[in-house]
């Protein structure tokens, strides 16, 4: 799957803009029938769960899948560091679509580790979606790389908003297949990975990180005995390599808070709301409610991005930045202080997520733009990673803290956790800095 940089391909800059035209059609495809993929097992998940493992496991069993979103970012940007986006993204959703046919088994034979195991390796979905919003900057022009990404992110509304209406359609249509109830909707999972997979693998060519590094050699040329900088990345690039390179960079440094810590103040009131919804209000009234609630609430994260990637290329990262993390503060001051007024606590949470999306489109534009191509993916896999690992413990933290202090006390730490975050996007750049490169 290696690919050969010394081929003549695009080394003119404007041949780019038709191949980025088209790199976004295709991505806005696939992260459409990705993001129904990841959806539709994930609306299944904590009941199909609850029936293999019990009840107390079913939320350790969702939160595997999050752990591994965090932890397949690390061998997967590993290989677009080597090899281009193409073979990484197709690597991801295999893994998502293995992980969806494991599951599947587990519900058949009701095995708890092979239900944890794809459950783990079902995260590999949500890794493909994540980096497909990077793919998009690979090309993009300074000026609209905000624009674009936040348009990768915006697609994901469509597969998260229509996959829950499917998830029942699934179940129905696998009963004649001898599958288990609640293992239909994996199934169909796996297959809209697998199809993700096959689309990308053959239409994304030419691979848009290998030709960001082609252009950059030629825009800046090296003598021939030397190796050409930023055309592909030293071999063991890795986490600890991204780390040297963003320890240097202050704005990589802020662009992976703002996504890690916009993530987490997301996740830590989000993944609670439903237990608050659920102490004043009935059995049968509360799964209506929550549903509406979160409904709002994946609205506010992804519906308004194409607006946010605009007010990103228009007023700058920065801005933006701290624009989010008002939001994120105004959504804890609210939430937190709603009591059981459902109206108002579905306010809070459309606040919580604005601020996630102007956290997450604009640290992302701003980590992205901060470092060299070569090493782009390996500190965008980095910047993953950190995200997946501080949103999985904050959704394990939330509920100690619900449980012994209560949804006003989560949401004011969740507020107090802003403030590193806020300290570091007001803190002047040092002359110099090597803050936008790429």
């Amino acid at each position: 799957m290696a690919t050969n940089l010394t081929a003549p391909q695009i080394t003119v800059r404007s041949d780019v803009a038709p191949i980025q035209r088209r790199t976004m059609r295709l991505l806005f495809g696939t992260q459409i029938i990705g993001g129904i993929g990841v959806t539709i097992g994930i609306s299944v998940g904590a009941l199909l769960a609850a029936r293999i493992a019990g009840t107390a496991m079913a939320g350790v069993a969702q939160s595997a899948g999050v752990v591994g979103a965090a932890l397949l970012a690390v061998p997967v940007t590993r290989i677009m560091a080597r090899h281009g986006r193409r073979p990484g993204l197709v690597l991801a959703y295999t893994l998502g679509a293995v992980g969806g046919v494991l599951v599947v088994l587990a519900a058949a034979t009701r095995s708890v580790p092979l239900l944890f195991l794809g459950m783990l390796l079902f995260g590999g979905g949500t890794a493909a979606n994540l980096q497909a919003r990077y793919t998009a900057v690979d090309l993009a022009e300074p000026a609209r790389r905000g624009r674009q990404l936040s348009l990768i992110v915006w697609a994901t509304t469509i597969g998260a908003v229509a996959a829950p209406n499917f998830a029942a359609l699934a179940d129905r249509a696998t009963t004649g297949w001898g599958l288990p109830p609640l293992a239909g909707p994996f199934a169909f999972s796996a297959a809209a990975f697998v199809l993700a997979a096959v689309v990308l693998l053959g239409l994304l060519r030419p691979d848009p990180l290998l030709t960001a590094r082609r252009l950059a050699a030629v825009d800046a040329p090296v003598p021939p005995a030397a190796a050409p900088v930023g055309v592909r990345a030293p071999r063991g690039a890795g986490m600890r390599l991204a780390w040297s390179v963003v320890r240097g960079r202050p704005a990589a440094r802020l662009g992976i808070a703002a996504v890690a810590v916009g993530h987490l103040v997301m996740v830590a009131v989000m993944s609670m709301t439903p237990v608050r919804l659920g102490e004043s209000h009935a059995d049968a009234d509360v799964l209506r409610l929550v549903g509406i609630v979160l409904s709002l609430h994946i609205a506010g994260m992804y519906a308004f991005s194409p607006v946010v990637g605009w007010l990103t290329d228009r007023l700058g990262r920065r801005a933006v930045i701290l624009g989010g993390v008002g939001l994120l503060l105004a959504a804890c001051a609210v939430a937190g202080t709603a009591g059981h007024h459902t109206p108002r606590l579905s306010v809070g949470l459309v606040l919580l997520g604005l601020g996630w999306s102007g956290t997450m489109v604009a640290g992302s534009t701003l980590l992205s733009e901060s470092v060299p191509a070569g090493v782009r993916p390996s500190v965008q896999g980095f910047s993953d990673l950190v995200m997946g690992l501080a949103g999985a413990g904050a959704a394990v933290l939330s509920g100690f803290v619900m449980q012994i202090a209560g949804y006003p006390v989560l949401a004011l730490l969740a507020a107090v956790a802003t403030v590193p975050l806020v300290a570091l996007a007001l803190r002047p750049v040092p002359t110099g800095a090597p803050d936008e490169e790429g």
